[in-house]
């Protein structure tokens, strides 16, 4: 069993416990348990093996160790089994839904018997729920939407656990016999949000049946779909279904554009090959005989003029390189051409040239680990400076920052600072915007601060207008820098919420306020469309994690990803600044005053 499949049982059982009403201090055990195991780099397969004891990990006690020891060597939980005697396991869909959660979960079972999600709609539709206590129409409305949300990404993996799943059989599939090299394409290698099946290539001599044989007996296959000579198709027990096609090297190159790029890309592709004489598919790039119609000729017919490299598809078409992240026919082709921009496609940000991260949370409101712990972490990754940003008041339940506590937390990281060289924190919060546009905190606190983050996390079901003047509002504040998650989606969970985008980025770059690609891979907010939009319009845009733990300053990756696929640049990103150069950035209105 995987790290990452390790995780959800130990969340799962959590999560039951919680329904069930058990001892707090249990329940956030399991949570802790997961965050350490979702953060391990080495398989606790391996470990166990090799008889290393797991109670020397972070959160990992004797009943923890004892239980990911029973899932790794049996496959299932007793623990697991025993609660779902007393509490439906489908419980715990409904607890993913937003606005439902273990104690209104608890309730809907207990009072009308709901146990699923289907059942759910059912009995909200009836107006069976409205009338529970802790219910109300407004919240029937929300979950309503919730359950449609849930459905819209139904069979559709975050990126971050398709990452997390794919991991071990790509090392499982590099030991197979006859294989020369292996990639993943599809929407994976186009670094999507969200992520449908997996395409896996191999590249092999044919035939190779050990590779397919290889293939199906991966430890976690739970449904072998199909197995022949050069494709084959599995479902794992995540649910999520890999087809794996196996090339011969003279081919591999376009087989990696073919099966990489979408739909759309391709047929641009096609077309320009077309225009020149040329045939394009996962076989290769083909020049065809003068008069000879295409359709009429197998796949591999004709003079071959491309197809061992990815890069030989793109240079015989007279093509710019593409990146993969690119490829969704938004314009890359013509760039790539020469067409549409000048010096074709850009360079894009990369991980390396991220020098601080601007958003996180300490245990000063409902992070996990402390000041000095975010810092060292910062520190350890390469970083220059860092934006301590916990919640303002109005997250009551999370433990947001009153004014007063706002000065303590300063005398607290004026201590850190002054024993820890070579990285700069920053004092900031995560200000909560209210329903009418002010600001959740006093305008002394907001002056005092080095950088202040405005971000909504209520109210997310106002009309269009209302919000966008809502938001714009509360970035015309002056001590306002960063619009943060700008549109409050939660992946598979809950919708963006009503909001003019364009309204509010032009506003951004009039008032100078950078707007945030929020990494956390539940977010992904901005999307990659209206993060290029920010790009033309010449707004900045700061990739930050929004990290409530050490591991999960790891999400960074997934904002550049997102980055990439917005075309942003090095340039267009507020923290690849140096440390002088954001102090700058951040005096900007003063210089600007004056």
């Amino acid at each position: 069993m995987e790290n990452v499949e390790i995780a959800g049982v130990l969340e799962e059982l959590g999560n039951l416990l919680e329904i069930q009403g058990s001892n707090p201090f249990r329940i956030r055990a399991y949570r802790n348990a997961v965050l350490t195991v979702r953060g391990l780099t080495r398989p606790l397969a391996a470990m166990v093996e090799e008889g290393e004891d797991l109670t020397a990990l972070p959160a990992i006690g004797k009943d923890m160790s004892a239980h990911i020891v029973e899932l790794i060597q049996t496959g299932g939980l007793a623990r697991l089994a025993e609660v779902s005697t007393e509490i439906p396991r489908s419980l715990v869909q409904l607890v993913k839904l937003d606005g439902v959660g273990p104690k209104k979960a608890k309730k809907l079972w207990e009072s009308l018997g709901v146990t699923t999600v289907d059942e759910l709609e059912v009995a909200l539709k009836a107006g069976r729920v409205e009338s529970l206590a802790g219910f109300g129409a407004t919240s029937v409305a929300k979950i309503l939407a919730s359950i449609d949300d849930f459905r819209r990404y139904s069979g559709r993996f975050l990126l971050s656990k398709v990452d997390a799943l794919i991991e071990p059989l790509l090392a499982h599939m590099r030991e197979a016999p006859g294989v020369e090299r292996i990639e993943v394409a599809g929407s994976y290698r186009r670094r999507k949000e969200t992520i449908g099946d997996v395409d896996l290539l191999v590249q092999a001599e044919l035939p190779a049946p050990a590779v397919m044989e290889h293939f199906t007996a991966f430890g976690s296959v739970e449904k072998v779909v199909a197995a022949g000579d050069t494709r084959g198709s599995v479902v794992l027990r995540s649910g999520l279904e890999v087809d794996l096609r196996v090339i011969p090297a003279r081919s591999f190159g376009a087989a990696l554009h073919y099966f990489t790029g979408s739909k759309e890309h391709n047929v641009a592709v096609r077309q320009i090959a077309q225009r020149q004489g040329l045939r394009v598919n996962e076989w290769g790039v083909f020049r065809m005989p003068e008069g000879v119609d295409p359709a009429d000729v197998g796949k591999e017919d004709g003079e071959r003029v491309a197809g061992e490299t990815e890069s030989s598809v793109f240079e015989v078409l007279g093509m710019g390189w593409v990146p993969p992240v690119l490829r969704e026919n938004r314009g890359e082709v013509e760039a790539a051409l020469g067409v549409a921009l000048d010096n074709g496609v850009p360079d894009l940000v990369t991980l390396e040239d991220i020098q601080g991260d601007l958003h996180m949370h300490s245990t000063w409101s409902d992070g996990k680990a402390s000041v000095e712990e975010m810092a060292r972490a910062c520190k350890a990754r390469g970083y220059r400076y860092l934006a301590m940003s916990d919640h303002s008041p109005a997250l009551a339940m999370v433990g947001g920052i009153t004014p007063e506590r706002a000065v303590d937390q300063w005398e607290e990281i004026d201590q850190v600072q002054g024993g820890l060289d070579g990285i700069t924190i920053f004092k900031s919060l995560e200000v909560d915007i209210l329903r009418d546009g002010s600001l959740d905190m006093t305008d002394e606190v907001l002056e005092a601060l080095d950088l202040v983050l405005v971000s909504v996390h209520s109210l997310m079901e106002m009309d269009r207008v209302s919000m966008t003047d809502r938001v714009i509002t509360a970035i015309q504040h002056p001590q306002v820098d960063i619009l943060a998650h700008p549109t409050g989606r939660l992946l598979g969970r809950r919708e963006p919420f009503q909001l003019e985008m364009e309204e509010v980025l032009q506003a951004a770059r009039d008032l100078d306020v950078a707007v945030e690609i929020n990494a956390n891979p539940s977010r992904l907010d901005l999307n990659d469309v209206h993060a290029h939009r920010a790009k033309e319009l010449g707004v900045k845009v700061c990739i930050n994690t929004d990290a409530h733990s050490v591991q999960r300053l790891d999400h960074m990756s997934y904002g550049v990803d997102q980055a990439r696929r917005a075309w942003l640049s090095r340039e267009d990103v507020l923290n690849t600044m140096t440390l002088a150069q954001f102090r700058e950035w951040l005096e900007r209105r003063d210089v600007t005053t004056t």
